[in-house]
């Protein structure tokens, strides 16, 4: 893997860029990826997309995807306190919960966290398959947001399940600013969105983002998959900058924070 951005120093041509030039160990991304110091909530999403702009293939990421990908991947969930994913993303790509990893262990109780992140499910209708071990047996209980009007069949199934259900809108939908907010206030203040692109839309649709790790698959897909965002769009686009810059076998793995 190598380091892209920032550039080498320009007093030691090639050195910066050469000692960077291998697999990086766990420590090293998670040095590399820590979430900011900041005061309040801290919300980053990490998505996949084809050099032709597809977020999926055959309505799954995974094809798109790359060991490194995946280590990166599995570093993101393994600094964040929450996982936020959506409904349709947890029934397409059949969500477990998130695992304890002893490479991150020293790490997470040093920052105050537990073993592994909780995993935030946003769905309006609760049409999910409350038997699947992502809520009958996770090792942090898994958070359902939703909105007051759910229905409340749907409620006692997932209360039934184990999961915990925690209301986020007024209506049948869920706000993103009061997810976040709702998260935080359980101490959920580094948080990790998954996708998928109506979820991500709806972050960015609402201004509540503030960070995205965009690795870009080299492969064309074609067809007519969604791209990473999609819904109702900002009035003005918002603009972020990128902070570094990582490569592994043509895989770009970019990071850009609010500006």
């Amino acid at each position: 893997m190598r380091r892209l951005f920032p550039l080498p120093d320009p007093d030691d041509p090639g050195g910066a860029l050469a000692a960077a030039d291998r697999e990086w160990g766990l420590a090293e991304l998670a040095d590399a990826y820590a979430y900011p110091a900041a005061d309040g909530p801290w919300l980053r999403a990490n998505m996949v997309s084809s050099l032709d702009g597809a977020a999926q293939h055959d309505g799954r990421s995974q094809p798109l995807s790359s060991d490194a990908d995946m280590r990166i991947f599995g570093t993101l969930r393994a600094l964040a306190d929450a996982v936020v994913v959506g409904a349709e993303t947890v029934r397409q790509e059949a969500y477990r919960p998130a695992r304890a990893r002893d490479a991150f262990a020293e790490r997470r109780a040093a920052a105050g966290q537990g073993p592994a992140p909780a995993v935030a499910v946003v769905s309006a209708s609760l049409d999910l398959d409350f038997s699947l071990p992502l809520f009958t047996s996770p090792l942090v209980p898994t958070l359902v947001l939703t909105g007051a009007a759910a229905p409340p069949e749907r409620v006692a199934a997932a209360e039934e399940a184990g999961a915990e259900v925690i209301v986020a809108g007024d209506g049948t939908g869920v706000d993103p600013a009061r997810a976040v907010g709702a998260l935080a206030g359980r101490g959920l203040r580094r948080l990790l969105t998954e996708g998928g692109p109506r979820l991500l839309g709806q972050f960015v649709g609402s201004g509540v983002l503030d960070e995205l790790c965009l690795t870009v698959s080299p492969t064309l897909t074609s067809g007519t998959a969604q791209r990473i965002a999609y819904g109702s769009g900002r009035a003005v686009p918002e603009r972020f900058a990128l902070v570094s810059l990582l490569e592994e076998a043509g895989f770009l793995f970019t990071r850009y924070r609010r500006t």
